[in-house]
């Protein structure tokens, strides 16, 4: 069990409850960092009193400074913060919770730095998923996610010889809120109808990704570089009750399945106490009770951002980290009421195809493709 944590991310969903669970398990936290949350982020320091406390921009940090300035917490801001909290000698894990692509620099400055890193921060591997993992292997550095479809896999491999094992990745998903409605529908659909996510409790962002389904082609993509295996071998199926949270098929036709209660904190322990398992302040599933399971084939015609992702995914290249900057700033803009539920896979795709593709770019060649999809989204949201 690790001993000493950073939580990048510490006053969003899963920070939080990575927080719950550092409680349960007495473990020391060296340093939170947040975006611009100051009163949520002077509250944790008096409770965990951190070394170190980041924020996003100076203004905030300045706030926070002055918030609590009775206690002996370092605060810095902005990507050099977050780097230095990624990187603490004191630190034996990172949880990457932090939401999009400002994650991908501190997760690579903790992979070097020889860190457990408790991915909850998809954006990382979806962008520079061959880059990172080559880092991890190079420096022998612990990847273990923190999203339930991708713990629950993690979980089904435990023992497993060979990855030549494997015939299929299976990572569920709920179906979000839209589940069964067709395009016409869709297209009325407001933020507030969005945002109802019927099983999980996530930050905006997350949610609307679930609403899309683009959460569950960055979850494919995600899957594909974490366990090294091809995109055919990677399949979604709707679950809607969220008690399954993958499972594996492996090659004698075994098919084996995680199932829990859909609660964030279950992955969120398992990266820190991995390879033990210890108790979890988390309601036990009851089979009894927990009703039918059913699975269904997704509809990627009426939700076409999880086929946009799978042929991004198949491209390789800049084509993930494109889609990825584009779909981030497309979704800020519908929780800002700027454009329709559709607008975002139309400007996403539009990005896809308009940003000059490089086949194996390097690190800054994927942040400047990120900037440039960005960039593209803005200037054409109509």
């Amino acid at each position: 069990m690790v001993k000493c944590v950073s939580i990048l991310g510490s006053t969003g969903s899963i920070g939080r409850q990575s927080l719950d669970i550092i409680d349960n398990l007495q473990i020391h936290v060296c340093a939170l960092t947040a975006g611009t949350n100051v009163e949520r982020m002077a509250q944790q320091c008096r409770t965990y009193r951190p070394k170190l406390a980041v924020m996003s921009t100076k203004e905030a940090a300045q706030a926070l400074k002055e918030a609590i300035s009775d206690l002996p917490i370092a605060v810095e801001y902005g990507e050099e913060g977050l780097l230095h909290a990624a990187s603490m000698e004191e630190a034996d894990c990172v949880i990457t919770a932090v939401v999009g692509m400002v994650g991908l620099k501190p997760t690579l400055a903790a992979i070097r730095s020889g860190k457990r890193i408790g991915l909850a921060n998809k954006e990382t591997l979806v962008c520079a998923g061959e880059l990172v993992m080559a880092e991890a292997k190079k420096y022998g550095t612990e990847i273990i996610p923190v999203d339930s479809e991708h713990s629950a896999i993690f979980q089904c491999l435990m023992g497993m010889h060979h990855r030549r094992e494997i015939k299929r990745l299976i990572l569920t998903c709920s179906g979000g809120p839209f589940f069964g409605k067709n395009p016409e529908e869709l297209g009325k659909v407001t933020k507030a109808d969005a945002l109802r996510h019927p099983n999980w409790k996530m930050g905006e962002k997350i949610t609307i990704d679930c609403a899309t389904l683009m959460n569950k082609g960055l979850e494919v993509i995600e899957a594909m570089r974490l366990y090294d295996v091809p995109l055919e071998q990677v399949d979604v199926v709707i679950h809607r009750q969220s008690i399954v949270h993958s499972l594996v098929e492996f090659t004698d036709g075994a098919v084996m399945a995680q199932l829990g209660s859909p609660d964030m904190r279950l992955p969120i322990q398992l990266a820190m106490t991995y390879p033990e398992r210890l108790p979890c302040p988390v309601e036990p599933l009851d089979l009894l009770t927990c009703g039918e399971l059913s699975f269904k084939k997704p509809d990627m015609e009426a939700f076409p951002c999880l086929k946009l992702a799978r042929s991004c995914a198949k491209k390789g290249g800049t084509a993930c980290p494109v889609m990825n900057g584009a779909n981030e700033e497309a979704v800020a803009m519908f929780l800002r009421g700027e454009i329709g539920f559709y607008d975002i896979y139309r400007l996403v795709s539009m990005a896809v195809e308009a940003v000059p593709f490089i086949q194996n770019p390097s690190l800054e060649e994927i942040l400047e493709s990120d900037r440039l999809a960005r960039q593209f989204v803005i200037q054409n949201r109509g």
